[in-house]
């Protein structure tokens, strides 16, 4: 115990992991078998990705988890040429939005399959596919990527 302007106090540690609640658990746990899964608001009919416990839209109690196709169209991307503390990958790297097939959200993901001399052959409606990790640990990162089909 340290003396502390006339008090005693003592310094408690407690360690503890983030815990990401039953529907995103349920949809780490998915990604481990190879399968995205989201969830359709009952009232609107948004189907969205990753699953939400209520819609965003509605405030409304979320529908039963459903398996997601696992192809899409590339909606948006940038390069990124500068390194980000934190980011999965060295530069230069691709991030893109993603509709996927049967979804009504932008799902955020890296792109690949991608040279960097071929960058330029990117555009908005391109159709990609997930590319997976050959081991999964129920990580958002066990997509790899999403590269053009």
């Amino acid at each position: 115990m340290n003396k502390h302007y006339g008090t005693l106090y003592s310094e408690v540690k407690l360690p503890f992991k983030f815990s990401v609640g039953p529907v995103f658990f349920k949809f780490f746990e998915a990604l481990k078998e190879k399968k995205i899964i989201g969830n359709t608001c009952p009232k609107c009919g948004k189907t969205l990705v990753p699953p939400r416990s209520f819609c965003p839209v509605c405030y409304v109690e979320m529908g039963e988890f459903q398996e997601i196709p696992q192809q899409g169209e590339l909606v948006s991307w940038t390069i990124v040429n500068k390194s980000i503390p934190g980011a999965p990958v060295d530069p230069p790297f691709i991030i893109g939005l993603i509709k996927l097939d049967e979804t009504d959200c932008n799902f955020l993901h890296l792109i690949g399959g991608v040279e960097q001399a071929e960058f330029q052959k990117l555009r908005s409606g391109m159709r990609v596919q997930a590319r997976w990790k050959e081991e999964r640990k129920g990580h958002l990162l066990d997509i790899a990527c999403f590269e053009p089909i």
